[in-house]
C-alpha cells in the first residue's frame, strides 16, 4: 500500500505462510488459490442471511472494504463494490496470502470471521503475538431507513477523527469515546451556533482510529454520502445512517502514523500548496475597494510585517442584495466601480508580494444572466424533479434570492469554470475561497443528476457538495493545462477534499477564549482526518461575543495560529469599518510580530513537510498521540502540538496567563527559546514562562537530534518567497541543528513555490544530517539532488548548532579548519567562520558554494561555556518587590523588564545572582532594576542609575563578579 506497509508485508510474510501450511495440514481446509508471495489481485467473497447479504472485498494484506444490505440486489464477486467521490484508489492489489473456509477469511495481516446468521464480522490483527481481536462489527437494522454498524470496543480505548465538530466545554482536549459525534443538520454538514464558540462548521468525514494499549489500533472509513451519526458513549460504539446499503474499510496495521498513512492512500494525499499560502493572508467582511486594500498592506509593512496576500470577501463583486432578485451573488465578475482594473492591480500587487484569493460562493441571483445561461443547460439543482424549473431559494435571503449550481454534474462545474471562473486564474489570482458549501441554503425537494446511481434527492448528495465543486475547481487547471497549483479555501468537506488542494477553516468562530480553546481540539481531530490544512478566523468573526480583553484574545490567538493554521488568515465582519483584524493594529504588536517572523523563518521546515504529505501521507501538524500513542498522558491531548515529527509547541487560551505547564514525552527535548536540554521520562515541567524578552511566546521543544532548515527574516522581508524590501537576496541555506549521541536526518525540499512542475520531478532534495562521535559533531549539508526553475546553483550555508551546555574549541569545513570570529559583528562582516554565540549555540558559515557539494561541519565541543556573578548593591526593596538584572542580550531579557532575571538578597540589601550560557569573548551591558514579582510586569519601578554597567566575558569559564548599584 505503500512503503511501511510493503516493508511489514516482508515481516509478515514468513509468520502468515507458516500459519498457513500448519492449518493446511491440520485442517485441510485452505483453498488452493491462497498462499503465494505475488499479490493475488483483489479477492471478494459473499454471505448471506434470508433477504441480507454481506460482501468482503479483500483489497491488501490490510485493507478490506464491505458492504451490506438488508434487501436488493447484490453486486456479487465479480465486480468491485460502488465507492462514492470520497474515494481516491480502486486499484489495489490484492492481498499476497488469501484463504478461506466457510465464514473465515484470512490474509497476512488479518482473520475475518463471519457470522452467517447475523452477518457479523469479527476482525482479528494476526500479526500480533498473541493475535489482537480489533473489534467485531455487526449489522443493524437493514430494513429500516435509519440503518447502521455496531462496533464492539473490545481493547480500544480512545478514538480520533470523525471530521469537524466543536466539543462543548471550552477545553483543548478531548477524544471521541464517551461522546456522541452528530450531524451538523438535518442532513449533515452545516454551520452550527453555541453560545461557547459561535457559528462553527460541522463537517462529516467519516474516519475513526481506535486506540488501546501495547499498539493496539486500527482504523474505519464508512463510505457513505447520508448523514450519520456515532455514538461512543457505550459498548458497542454505534453509527447510523440512511441509504441502501451500508460501505465501509478496515484498516489495520502497527501504529497510527501507519494507519493514517493509509487513509490518505485510499482518498488521496494533498498536492503541495503554493508556498504563498503559507504566509499571512489578510482578511475582512470586507474590504471596499483597492484603497483600502492597499492603507492594510501599507501598515503591515510600515511596521515590518511580512505579508503574502489578501481574500477579498463578496465587495469584490458587489451589489449583494439582501431578499432580491436582483443580486449579483453569483457573478464572478469585478465591481470595476471600487475594483478596477483587476487585472493589472494583481499583477503589481503579485510584484509587490501580494497575492489574491476572492470569495465565491455556489448561488446565483435569479435575475443574472449567469442564472439564465446555467437553466439552459440544466445545470442550477431543480426543484423537485428532471424536468422542473431550479429551485429557487428564499429561505435565508441575506444574498438575494435566487438558484443553486449543480456541482454533481461535471458539465456544469466545467461550463461554470471555464465561461465564469477561468478569467480570475487569467488574471492572475492565488486561489479560490469556497463559501456557504454545506450547502447552507437548499431546497430539501431539489433534484440534482446525483452521485450515487438512481439517486437524486437531496439526502443522496448533500454532503458531497462542496467536494464536487472542489473538484470541478481542480479538472478546470487540469483541463486548461494550467500552470499554477489550484489552492481552495473551503468551509465544508467529505473525506478525500484534500486531494484536490483544499484548506479548510472552522466558519463564523466567536471571538471567545472558550472558542479558541474548542478549535484547538477540533484541529486535532482534523489532522486525524486527513485535512493538513486547516485553520480559523483569526481573532474570531463574531466580535459582538468578545467577553475578554479582544487585544490578550487575539495576541494568543495569533500566536497559536502562527503556528499550525494554512493558512494564516485575521478575520472578522467589519462592515463598520471600525474594527481591526490585521496583526499590526490589534494585540501586543511586538509579539504577533515576533510570532509572525517566527513562522516565516521556519517555512523551508514546514513546505518541506508538505512535501512529505504530499508523498506519503504524513501529517503537518498531528496530536502527540501519533506518535506517542502508548503515553496515556498524551491519549486526549490537544493544548500540545506537533510540528512535524521533530517540533511539540504548546498552545494557550485563557485570560491572565503568564506561564503554563507543559508535559514532555519521554526522551531528550530542548527548549529552543532557552536551548535548554532536558532528559523527560515522561514528565511535567512547571511554570514555563509565556513572556520572553517582552513578547508572547508560545513554549516550544525540540527533539533531540531535530534539524529544522530556516530562512532568513529580518525587517526587510516581505514575503515568504523571500521578496525583501531593500532589494537584496538572502538565498542563504540556514539549519538549525540540535545536536544529539543518535544520529538523524532530515530531507528539504525546494520547488518553483508555484507551478505544478514538482509533480514532474522539478524538485530539489538536500539532506542535512547530524551525528557524534566522542566530543565531535558533524553536520553535513549533502549535495542536492534535482532541480527547478529558479534553483540557486550557489548558496551560503549556515549551521546553527545547539550544543548541551557546552563550547566548540573549533570547527572544520570539510576537512579544513574554519575561522573562529569573536563575535557576532565580526562573524556577520566574514563570508565564513565560526563563533560561540553563548546561550548553547555554535554557529558555522561557508562562502557560497555550489549546491551539488556537499559540506561537512565537524564541531569539536569540550569548552566550558561563560557565566558569571551579577550583583547589585545598595538595593533597599519594598513588600512584593525584588531585585532583577536586565541587558543588552537575549539571557539578560534584552533590555526587556518583564524578561529580566531575578537576583537573590544574599547579604541584602546586596542581591547576587549566577548567570549562565552568556555568549563568549564578548562585551555586554547590563543594568539593575527593582520590578515587581507577581506578573511579569513591563515596567521596573526603578532603574539603576547612571550609564550601562559592562562585563566583557572570556572565550570561556568563569567571567567573575560583575557589580552595579543604585
Amino acid at each position: 500500500m505503500n512503503t511501511v506497509t510493503t516493508r511489514r508485508r516482508v515481516a509478515t510474510l514468513a509468520i502468515a505462510s507458516i500459519v498457513a501450511a500448519f492449518l493446511t495440514t491440520l485442517n485441510g481446509w485452505i483453498d488452493a488459490e491462497s498462499a503465494t508471495a505475488a499479490p493475488l489481485g483483489v479477492q471478494r467473497a459473499q454471505f448471506t442471511s434470508g433477504s441480507s447479504y454481506l460482501v468482503v472485498e479483500v483489497l491488501d494484506d490490510d485493507l478490506v472494504h464491505f458492504e451490506v444490505a438488508g434487501s436488493g440486489t447484490s453486486p456479487g464477486t465479480s465486480t468491485a463494490l460502488f465507492t462514492t467521490p470520497q474515494i481516491a484508489r480502486t486499484n489495489y492489489p490484492g492481498p499476497e496470502t488469501y484463504s478461506r473456509s466457510g465464514g473465515t477469511i484470512q490474509t497476512a495481516g488479518l482473520r475475518l470471521e463471519v457470522n452467517t446468521s447475523t452477518l457479523c464480522v469479527t476482525a482479528t490483527d494476526i500479526t500480533r503475538t498473541p493475535n489482537l481481536v480489533l473489534q467485531t462489527t455487526c449489522p443493524v437494522d437493514l430494513t429500516q431507513a435509519w440503518k447502521g454498524l455496531n462496533i464492539t470496543k473490545s481493547s480500544m480505548e480512545n478514538a480520533y477523527g470523525l471530521g469537524q465538530q466543536f466539543f462543548t466545554g471550552a477545553s483543548a482536549d478531548g477524544d471521541w469515546v464517551g461522546r456522541v459525534r452528530f450531524p451538523g443538520g438535518t442532513y449533515g454538514n452545516a454551520m452550527v451556533y453555541d453560545a461557547e464558540n459561535g457559528p462553527v462548521g460541522n463537517t462529516q468525514i467519516p474516519v475513526l482510529f481506535a486506540l488501546g494499549d501495547d499498539n493496539a489500533n486500527y482504523g474505519l472509513f464508512v463510505d457513505q454520502l447520508y448523514k450519520q451519526e456515532w455514538n461512543l458513549t457505550g459498548d458497542p460504539w454505534t453509527m447510523r445512517t440512511w441509504g441502501d446499503q451500508v460501505r465501509w474499510y478496515l484498516m489495520s496495521g502497527p501504529d497510527l502514523p501507519d494507519l493514517r498513512e493509509d487513509y490518505m492512500e485510499l482518498t488521496g494525499t494533498p498536492p503541495v500548496p503554493p508556498k504563498k499560502a503559507f504566509g499571512l493572508w489578510v482578511s475582512e467582511f470586507g474590504y471596499d475597494d483597492w484603497s483600502e486594500l492597499d492603507d492594510t498592506i501599507s501598515g503591515l509593512r510600515a511596521a515590518d510585517f511580512p505579508v503574502d496576500g489578501a481574500m477579498l470577501d463578496v465587495q469584490w463583486f458587489g451589489g449583494v442584495d439582501a431578499d432580491s432578485d436582483d443580486t449579483r451573488m453569483g457573478t464572478l465578475d469585478w465591481d470595476t466601480t471600487n475594483f478596477p482594473n483587476p487585472a493589472s492591480k494583481i499583477a503589481a500587487l503579485k510584484a509587490d508580494g501580494v497575492g489574491i484569493i476572492p470569495i465565491e460562493e455556489s448561488y446565483v441571483g435569479k435575475n443574472l444572466p449567469e442564472h439564465a445561461d446555467m437553466a439552459a443547460d440544466g445545470y442550477l439543482v431543480r426543484s423537485g424533479c428532471s424536468t422542473c424549473t431550479p429551485a429557487y431559494l428564499t429561505g435565508n435571503p441575506w444574498w438575494g434570492k435566487g438558484g443553486m449550481i449543480d456541482w454533481t454534474q461535471p458539465a456544469a462545474g466545467a461550463t461554470w469554470h471555464d465561461e465564469q471562473r477561468q478569467h480570475l486564474l487569467d488574471e492572475g489570482v492565488t486561489g479560490h475561497w469556497l463559501d456557504l458549501g454545506e450547502p447552507e441554503m437548499y431546497d430539501t425537494n431539489d433534484w440534482t443528476a446525483g452521485v450515487i446511481p438512481g439517486k437524486h434527492a437531496h439526502a443522496d448528495y448533500h454532503n458531497a457538495y462542496n467536494l464536487l465543486w472542489a473538484k470541478s475547481i481542480a479538472d478546470g487547471y487540469d483541463r486548461n493545462d494550467e500552470d499554477a497549483r489550484p489552492f481552495l479555501l473551503s468551509r465544508a468537506a467529505a473525506g478525500g477534499i484534500q486531494r484536490y488542494g483544499t484548506a479548510m477553516w472552522s466558519a463564523d468562530i466567536g471571538s471567545t477564549m472558550k472558542a479558541l480553546a474548542s478549535q484547538q481540539n477540533t484541529q486535532m481531530h482534523m489532522s486525524m482526518s486527513g485535512i493538513d490544512y486547516y485553520g480559523s478566523d483569526v481573532g474570531g468573526f463574531r466580535r459582538e461575543m468578545l467577553d475578554v480583553d479582544a487585544d490578550e484574545l487575539y495576541t494568543q490567538w495569533f500566536a497559536d495560529s502562527a503556528w499550525f493554521d494554512t493558512p494564516l488568515r485575521p478575520h472578522t465582519e467589519n462592515l463598520c469599518n471600525c474594527l481591526e483584524t490585521t496583526p499590526d493594529a490589534i494585540g501586543d504588536v511586538d509579539s504577533n510580530r515576533a510570532n509572525l517572523m517566527r513562522r516565516y523563518e521556519n517555512a523551508p521546515y514546514t513546505y518541506s513537510l508538505a512535501h512529505r504529505a504530499n508523498r506519503y501521507g504524513e501529517p503537518l501538524a498531528p496530536p502527540l498521540v501519533y506518535y506517542y500513542q502508548n503515553d496515556d498522558n498524551v491519549r486526549e491531548m490537544g493544548h500540545q502540538k506537533m510540528l512535524g515529527r521533530d517540533l511539540m509547541v504548546a498552545i494557550v487560551a485563557g485570560s491572565g496567563e503568564r506561564e503554563r505547564d507543559v508535559y514532555l514525552p519521554a526522551g531528550d527535548w530542548i527548549d529552543i527559546h532557552t536551548n535548554e536540554r532536558i532528559s523527560s521520562t515522561g514528565q511535567w515541567i512547571s511554570d514555563v514562562p509565556l513572556w520572553r524578552n517582552g513578547v508572547f511566546t508560545l513554549p516550544a521543544y525540540a527533539r533531540a537530534g531535530a534539524i529544522i532548515p530556516q530562512a532568513y527574516v529580518d525587517a526587510e522581508t516581505k514575503d515568504i518567497t523571500g521578496l525583501r524590501s531593500d532589494s537584496t537576496v538572502h538565498n542563504d541555506q540556514i539549519t538549525t541543528v540540535y545536536a544529539d549521541g543518535n544520529a538523524s536526518s532530515f530531507t528539504l525540499y525546494e520547488d518553483d513555490g508555484a507551478s505544478t512542475a514538482y509533480q514532474s520531478g522539478a524538485v530539489r532534495t538536500t539532506e542535512i544530517s547530524q551525528s557524534m562521535t566522542g566530543s565531535v559533531a558533524t553536520v553535513t549539508v549533502g549535495a542536492a539532488s534535482g532541480t527547478y526553475t529558479g534553483a540557486p546553483s550557489s548558496r551560503p550555508t549556515v549551521v546553527k548548532l545547539v550544543t548541551d551546555d557546552t563550547q566548540a574549541a573549533s570547527v572544520t569545513l570539510n576537512g579544513s579548519t574554519l575561522t573562529e570570529h569573536a563575535n557576532k559583528a565580526a562573524f556577520d562582516a566574514a563570508s565564513s567562520g565560526w563563533y560561540n554565540a553563548g546561550g548553547n549555540i555554535v554557529i558555522a558559515k561557508a562562502a557560497s558554494r555550489s549546491a551539488g557539494t556537499a559540506k561537512a561541519f565537524a564541531f569539536t565541543l569540550g569548552e566550558d561555556p561563560v557565566w558569571a556573578t551579577f550583583a547589585c548593591e545598595s538595593a533597599t526593596t519594598t513588600v512584593g518587590q525584588s531585585v532583577y538584572v536586565v541587558g543588552n542580550i537575549p539571557q539578560l531579557g534584552n533590555w526587556s523588564p518583564a524578561s529580566a532575571i531575578k537576583l537573590n538578597p544574599s547579604a541584602y540589601p546586596t542581591w547576587t545572582g549566577e548567570i549562565e550560557n552568556l555568549p563568549p569573548s564578548s562585551g555586554i551591558e547590563w543594568k539593575c532594576i527593582k520590578r515587581q514579582e507577581a506578573g511579569n510586569p513591563n515596567t521596573a519601578d526603578a532603574w539603576e542609575p547612571g550609564g550601562n554597567n559592562v562585563l566583557n566575558t572570556p572565550p570561556s569559564g568563569s567571567a567573575g563578579i560583575t557589580t552595579g548599584a543604585f
